[in-house]
């Protein structure tokens, strides 16, 4: 599509429209290709000390704007303020963990006979980054950074409703000292911008995050074209709560295991296992940490969950909870913007759709088990694998219930799923490849060996 379009973007609270983009055509993006063609093959041929510190400097740029970027992001995406901030502070920790692999980024000596053989990482040239909607700024940078560092240039497709941070970043890469063409931004319909992007055979890889269905579609396309992809998709992660944990810490971490960013995130854990032994005291305690959770402006520093991102998501995460459908109910505001109150589900078949299938929204399943094997088996039992908890006081089960668990990111006694000094990703129908960690940039890069003869 060569004509031109706009997007429209709404503050998800009020569904009032707040800014007006210009969508990117497969023009444009041709001319973003050439553009940051040119300017990776100066980036890449500059000295490591000089681009590490023009990452830095990026970083410190992010570090003075972070309330600026925050703001922008409860605007658009209906965040709460603190953890808009933490997104924005995300982006800066992940421009600086970068920038200290550009001098680290180094091949190997491999021992062989008749002389010295190396290998060289290369950069692959120009990436192509899309962006979800759920959490634009850290998981832009989770492709942005380490492609950059790696000697690369970047092109990020934001996701169509929340393209302004994305903006933003772009300007304050420029005014931090990056050159032109090497880090843009083009916000864009994926049917236009975003196939345009995957097909262009200037693009050396893609790095998509999203949905399971639109993961395979660029699969496919970049199979067709032998393009590297890297794929983080849906999950549908497993907090299991065993009866020899701390119940009381259990349940009282459990509201915000899936009500973070208002249960729109991949690694929620929305399917909440219990030992049936302890089910009954840990659902006295859980009813009460859902109904006392704070739901509203998400500008106010006192929210803890803000709104679903858009009227068609709302009516989705609807479609799973029949108003007679029993469990526990928080409240949320009535009126515009698009609302839905924290829920949990109980007496659920395990293999329910809202069981099963990713909602993206406020609303978790409780499952009773049996025993280990009992938990490991409906732990697995989804298509999905990225991520999951368990709470035990037992090391030994601990460990070999993350043996069991067919995911990625696994917690224990915690919820913590992504950090960017540790490798994410994961099983199944939840993704290709790892993101994050200390072998990121690895991933951005192509691997050349040399020999050298040293026989006379």
């Amino acid at each position: 599509m060569s004509t031109a379009y706009e997007l429209q973007v709404l503050n998800p609270a009020t569904a009032e429209v707040i800014a007006t983009v210009q969508g990117a055509t497969a023009a444009d993006v041709d001319a973003a290709v050439g553009r940051a063609r040119s300017a990776q093959r100066d980036w890449a041929a500059a000295a490591p000390a000089d681009r590490a510190r023009l990452l830095r400097r990026f970083a410190a740029t992010v570090d003075e704007h972070i309330e600026e970027l925050a703001r922008l992001e409860v605007r658009e995406a209906g965040h709460t303020i603190g953890n808009a901030r933490w997104e924005a502070g995300n982006v800066r920790d992940l421009l600086d963990f970068s920038a200290g692999g550009v001098e680290r980024l180094s091949g190997r000596q491999i021992p062989v006979a008749g002389g010295l053989d190396i290998t060289i990482l290369e950069p692959l040239g120009v990436i192509g980054v899309i962006a979800p909607w759920n959490f634009p700024m850290p998981i832009a940078a989770w492709g942005v950074a380490p492609a950059l560092a790696a000697g690369n240039a970047v092109i990020l497709k934001p996701a169509e409703t929340t393209p302004l941070t994305a903006l933003r970043l772009a300007e304050l890469a420029l005014e931090a000292g990056l050159p032109e063409g090497l880090f843009q931004v083009l916000p864009g319909a994926g049917t236009i911008a975003g196939d345009a992007l995957v097909e262009h055979p200037g693009v050396a890889k893609i790095v998509f995050t999203g949905s399971t269905r639109v993961g395979k579609q660029i699969m496919a396309k970049c199979a067709d074209r032998v393009k590297r992809v890297t794929l983080e998709l849906g999950g549908k992660s497993p907090n299991i709560v065993f009866a020899d944990a701390d119940i009381e810490a259990a349940a009282a971490a459990t509201p915000m295991s899936f009500l973070d960013n208002s249960g729109q995130d991949c690694c929620a854990r929305t399917r909440i296992l219990v030992q049936r032994t302890a089910y009954d005291r840990f659902m006295e305690l859980l009813a009460p940490a859902i109904e006392e959770v704070v739901v509203g402006d998400p500008a106010d520093e006192k929210t803890q969950m803000g709104p679903l991102i858009s009227r068609a998501q709302l009516q989705r995460v609807r479609s799973y909870v029949p108003d007679s459908a029993p469990g526990i109910r928080g409240s949320a505001p009535e009126g515009p913007g698009f609302w839905f109150p924290p829920t949990v589900l109980t007496g659920l078949a395990a293999d329910a759709p809202a069981a099963v299938e990713e909602v993206f929204g406020p609303v978790a399943v409780v499952l009773p088990f049996e025993d280990e094997a009992d938990a490991v088996r409906l732990a697995n039992a989804t298509e999905y694998g990225l991520s999951g908890s368990i709470w035990t006081r037992d090391v030994g089960r601990a460990l070999r219930v993350s043996r069991g668990v067919a995911a990625g990111n696994l917690s224990v006694n915690s919820h913590s799923s992504v950090r960017y000094s540790t490798p994410f990703g994961g099983y199944r129908q939840s993704g290709l490849g790892r993101e994050l960690g200390p072998d990121a940039l690895t991933a951005f890069t192509e691997t050349k060996n040399v020999f050298i003869s040293t026989e006379a």
